[in-house]
């Protein structure tokens, strides 16, 4: 069997290496350069080290570790490499079969084999094939140089090969030791027992071993999700790290699930969900025995959160008791050691990568015969320490704007500098522009009225929001109740105009088939004399099994203007279905933005008059991308009683209607005008009439 190389990332390592660090000597610098993070290393004698690279460092360091630097007690530089193993295909020997004999007792029921490898090999893993399919079996590993003296290897393993269910592991890992022999015992209690394997081997050491697996427990929060699936915010020690896998920790029994892992990446003017990877969980448990598949792929994370997405079908959600990061293959420290203090100093962006002579002596090197040393614990230098100072911070302000112009200004809580993240609610939704005009009268101020840039971010979760339900007692007039016996609910909206939604509607029946009609009830107009139904959707809702909860309804709704909805249910002759819960899904949104310490802001929209801004993104991008946010929410919505408009003072149809009235008035005031005008011409006309002389 070929066995896959685990991808490597931080290629950039290998090239600059090789490019960078040749042909050079280790200067000090005349001017010491500012190091956010320092720690202490413990190299256990003298002579050439190994040192492990963990998380702590790849945290604090930049994505190529080209800003590392090694310095002794004196504060002079250290020359180190950065080596990988070398890539060699794993080397498998086989073994002969020998048969061993049977257990059966009533406390004991055991079978198995042993496997010769012709002389002793130093070895760290043991497969066997040729089993036929399907199988999960318990199996305990011993190891032996001369078939006298047993060591135990695995204890408790377990090996499968289950077709159906895609899944197979019939390798054993444990510690790296020389032997010739191997007896697996197979644990017949609970199931049959295995005719012996055709084939068995055992994997060789190389000369050059990786560094330890590097793995990291990760913090997962459930997130609000739609029915069907579930939502996972999963936070990493750091961004841009090199992490190529999660594996979950699930409880439970049986799983196959289909997970994926999304992260915001800028896409044009705003900040969108883009996949990283995704796979399918699975696990099949029979009693005690597990076999199981719970690791996805993805492909490096640029920021420090992830999205997780499960599709439960009609699974409850899953327990998802942790999630743990899986990292690439990572290179050995290597370094030369006088048996002095030393310490290594990184967190500075703008270093390019060291060039030392030591790259001389990269081809005679031999990783697997260097002494490791240790790491000490992390300090965050101090801003005297970093005298020579970092480059300032990028402008965090833009242009100013009057609030009073904005029919909503909300305030957003003070407090410590650094990366936030301000969701819009349903308020924002519904009052501003929106994600269709770009959320173009939406502004963030400052104390000063001047403009903070912002990123927009588009949620992969949705914002929900729950809703009221109230079942009228009787039905309304316009609804034809001859034919059918309808249930009428009245369900609150939140807010008029929220963009395109999804109704979610439960219900505690398990065997029911029903029409749902979604619509909004409208005043007598032109063409109603009474009121009336408008319609935004029927959908079916049918589910048949006793046995199962049904599956929650979800009603896709255009955006509507209305304060109200009235589902309708046609019950037929049946009783009626009842409703539980009842809740809408918006589209989720929310603003990136820096705070300054202490600062006082504001959230402002309601306006016809303004574009979507344009920030310098190429500034504003380093400060909200890879970098962990705090969420801050902003505060209750109220509308300003003047937003400094005339539009804010008068209605638009009050203003035409006013003006329509005044038009009238004047021209009532003319045409009387006119009329006596004219009446005033005719009477002097029969004056002068009457006052001619006879002839």
């Amino acid at each position: 069997m070929t066995k896959r190389r685990a991808p490597r990332v931080l290629p950039p390592l290998v090239a600059l290496a090789a490019l960078l660090q040749t042909h050079a000597s280790a200067q000090q610098p005349a001017t010491p350069p500012a190091f956010r993070f320092d720690r202490p290393i413990a190299a256990n004698g003298q002579g050439p080290r190994r040192l492990a690279i963990d998380v702590p460092l790849l945290v604090g360091v930049t994505r190529d570790l080209s800003d590392l630097r090694l310095f002794d007690a004196n504060a002079r530089e250290i020359a180190y490499l950065l080596v990988f193993k070398p890539s060699a295909e794993p080397v498998w020997q086989p073994a002969a079969i020998l048969p061993v004999a049977s257990v059966d007792t009533d406390k004991l029921k055991a079978s198995g084999f042993e496997a010769d490898l012709g002389e002793a090999r130093t070895a760290d893993r043991f497969r066997i094939d040729g089993l036929p399919p399907p199988f999960l079996k318990r199996v305990r590993l011993e190891g032996s140089g001369d078939r006298a003296h047993w060591t135990l290897l695995v204890a408790e393993g377990t090996v499968f090969d289950l077709p159906d269910e895609k899944l197979r592991q019939t390798e054993l890992a444990f510690t790296p030791g020389a032997y010739r022999y191997f007896r697996a015992t197979w644990d017949d209690t609970n199931s049959g027992r295995l005719p012996r394997p055709a084939l068995a081997a055992a994997r060789l050491v190389a000369s050059a071993v990786p560094p330890p697996p590097l793995t990291a427990a990760l913090a997962v929060e459930r997130r609000p999700s739609e029915p069907g699936r579930s939502r996972y915010r999963v936070r990493l020690p750091g961004g841009h790290l090199p992490i190529v896998g999660l594996e979950f920790d699930l409880g439970g029994g049986h799983v196959l699930r289909n997970a994926a892992a999304y992260e915001a990446r800028l896409s044009g003017a705003e900040a969108v969900p883009v996949l990283l990877g995704a796979g399918t969980l699975r696990r099949v448990v029979q009693g005690a025995l597990i076999a199981a598949s719970l690791r996805i792929p993805i492909t490096p994370p640029l920021e420090p959160q992830l999205d997780l997405v499960v599709d439960d079908g009609d699974n409850p959600p899953l327990e998802v008791r942790g999630v743990r990061a899986i990292f690439a293959d990572l290179p050995w420290i290597y370094f030369e050691s006088d048996g002095t203090a030393l310490a290594a100093r990184y967190g500075n962006p703008s270093l390019g990568p060291p060039r030392y002579d030591l790259e001389a002596v990269r081809a005679t090197l031999r990783i697997d015969t260097v002494a490791e040393a240790a790491w000490g614990d992390t300090r965050a230098r101090t801003s005297d320490e970093n005298a020579a100072g970092a480059a300032p911070p990028l402008p965090t302000v833009g242009s100013s704007l009057d609030p009073a112009l904005f029919e909503y200004v909300r305030p957003i809580a003070p407090g410590d500098a650094g990366l936030i993240a301000l969701p819009l609610d349903a308020a924002v939704l519904s009052h501003s522009a929106g994600a269709a005009r770009g959320f173009a009268d939406v502004r963030v101020m400052d104390a000063s009225a001047r403009q903070v840039p912002y990123l927009v971010e588009r949620a992969s979760e949705p914002l929900s929001l729950d809703l009221k339900l109230e079942r009228l007692s009787q039905a309304p007039g316009w609804l034809d109740v001859r034919h059918s016996k309808p249930s009428v609910y009245r369900v609150p909206w939140p807010f008029v105009h929220l963009p395109s939604s999804r109704l979610v509607l439960t219900t505690s029946a398990r065997v029911f088939e029903r029409s749902i009609d979604v619509g909004i009830e409208r005043e007598p107009d032109k063409l109603h004399r009474d009121s009336w139904l408008y319609p935004l959707t029927r959908v079916a809702w049918v589910h048949a099994d006793q046995d199962k909860p049904a599956p929650a309804l979800i009603v896709p709704l255009p955006s509507a203007d209305a304060k109200e909805l009235l589902v309708i249910v046609e019950e037929g002759d049946n009783t009626p279905l009842p409703l539980a819960t009842a809740r809408v899904l918006l589209p989720a949104y929310r603003l990136r933005l820096f705070r300054e310490r202490g600062a006082a802001l504001r959230l402002a929209y309601g306006r016809e008059d303004l574009t979507p801004p344009r920030y310098d993104l190429a500034l504003l991008a380093p400060q909200v991308l890879g970098v962990a946010a705090t969420e801050i929410a902003a505060g209750a919505e109220e509308r300003q009683r003047s937003a400094g408009t005339t539009a804010a003072l008068v209605s638009p149809r009050l203003f035409w209607a006013v003006l329509a009235v005044a038009v009238l008035v004047l021209l009532a005031l003319i045409v009387r005008l006119l009329k006596k005008e004219g009446v005033s011409d005719g009477t002097r006309r029969a004056d002068a009439d009457t006052d001619l002389p006879s002839a």
